[in-house]
């Protein structure tokens, strides 16, 4: 199938990649498997090691008690890639890799023994390490984490050595840190970090006109609006619920530039996110980092009390701004999301549900373009509804959802398919009413 979009050097920026004709709104630009990739360190012991599933139970390796597999189909698809990688994590236990190293690792691995695969539109080598624009703190962070690769195969050093063009680790953790994706499940929930070299190419908006998404770890890039031939293509690298100086502050800080797309240049979201009386939004700003570390351990650790503890911390903090922090101020906005997820966990679905209904109205503000996050907010909403026994509200907020994600999914994507089976479901109890 002839590709729909192209490389070329896009003014002020860089490479990039732009539409080669006309596209639509939901249109499937580009699909693409990782170079290399690896489940995060966090998720290791609830995702499948090859098929990139959330699984309750998993089959461990008996070998390096890391890795972790669906059923014994999964365990031989997946051994190819895992086969070096065991004997390494063997001879570190009880320690493991970082994500970077362990990914990073992978990416040697099929550069020492190459495949066929498919041409890409951007090579490693062409890759950007901006070692030139770093820190001597960030310097010095990775000159440890090359310390920490080198450890963990030095039996491929021989091999790497004789490698034309030569590898240098540090230069590659580099272009790794700065370029890799991270793979997400149909919740947008981190499962693993993926190197896609061609898709390393798209340039930075806070208003994207393409959204990313994975189907276990093939990537799929959308168009979430119309586009025209030679048009840019861009996604965005971070999460928009972040005033202007945030955002610009984190791509800086990750990815060595200062944003000047139109959203940051007027800053016209700013007044309606940093909306109410700063010295009662503060707090909420300033304990957003420690609960949100709260709410990654929950997920991990599945003990009941660490919901227990996030919720009451945001119920804390929630309290005392009603009427000085509207709903829409993105503190506020981060937090209620919190509570929502710490209810959900915890089975307080009319309390889960009063949360949910109050961030409807502020993501369809941040998110005029279709999102996937708004998408799945909306489902979100429209199960509590649903499961509470509140059909027509229930029916109504799917059918939001689904205008959505029929562009940011498609109609082929597991999700949307949940999606139109939980309308179907609605639809048969509100006629047997």
């Amino acid at each position: 199938m002839a590709l729909k979009l192209e490389r070329f050097v896009s003014p002020g920026k860089g490479d990039g990649l732009r539409a080669k004709q006309r596209v639509k709104a939901g249109d499937l630009l580009y699909t693409a498997e990782p170079l290399a990739c690896c489940v995060s360190n966090r998720c290791r012991n609830g995702v499948c090691h090859s098929c990139f599933s959330r699984r309750e139970t998993l089959l461990r390796c008996s070998q390096c008690k890391v890795a972790r597999y669906c059923n014994v189909t999964c365990q031989k698809q997946g051994w190819s890639a895992h086969k070096k990688e065991c004997k390494y994590l063997v001879s570190l236990h009880p320690r493991i890799p970082t994500d970077s190293v362990r990914l990073a690792a992978r990416i040697i691995f099929g550069l020492l023994c190459p495949s066929q695969n498919t041409a890409e539109l951007y090579s490693l080598e062409e890759h950007m390490s901006h070692l030139c624009d770093m820190s001597e703190e960030k310097m010095e962070g990775l000159s440890h984490l090359s310390s920490v690769l080198q450890l963990y195969i030095k039996q491929e050093q021989h091999e790497i050595a004789q490698k034309t063009p030569p590898i240098d680790p540090v230069s590659l953790l580099a272009k790794v840190t700065c370029n890799c994706f991270t793979i997400s499940d149909a919740e947008l929930q981190e499962i693993g970090v993926g190197l896609y070299p061609s898709m390393s190419l798209l340039n930075h908006d806070c208003r994207p006109n393409c959204v990313m998404l994975f189907q276990g770890k093939t990537l799929q890039l959308r168009a979430i609006r119309a586009i025209q031939p030679a048009e840019e293509l861009t996604i965005s690298y971070i999460g928009v619920l972040l005033p202007t100086r945030e955002r610009q502050t984190q791509l800086l800080d990750q990815y060595h530039f200062t944003c000047q797309c139109q959203r940051c240049i007027t800053a016209e979201l700013d007044p309606l996110m940093l909306c109410g009386v700063e010295e009662a939004w503060t707090p909420l700003k300033e304990a957003l980092p420690r609960l949100e570390n709260m709410q990654t351990n929950g997920r991990i650790l599945y003990k009941r009390i660490n919901w227990e503890e996030l919720l009451l911390e945001c119920s804390t903090l929630l309290t005392p701004v009603d009427g000085a922090v509207p709903d829409s101020n993105v503190y506020r906005l981060r937090v209620t999301d919190l509570a929502l997820d710490s209810c959900i966990n915890l089975a307080q679905w009319e309390t889960a549900l009063a949360y949910g209904v109050q961030t409807l109205e502020s993501y369809r503000q941040y998110y005029p373009d279709p999102h996937p996050a708004h998408a799945i907010q909306l489902m979100r909403v429209a199960k509590l509804q649903h499961f509470l026994g509140h059909l027509e509200e229930a029916q109504h907020t799917l059918r939001q959802a689904y205008d959505i994600m029929k562009i940011t999914h498609g109609n082929k994507h597991s999700l949307t398919s949940d999606l139109i089976r939980k309308l179907d479901e609605c639809r048969a109890e509100m006629d047997g009413n």
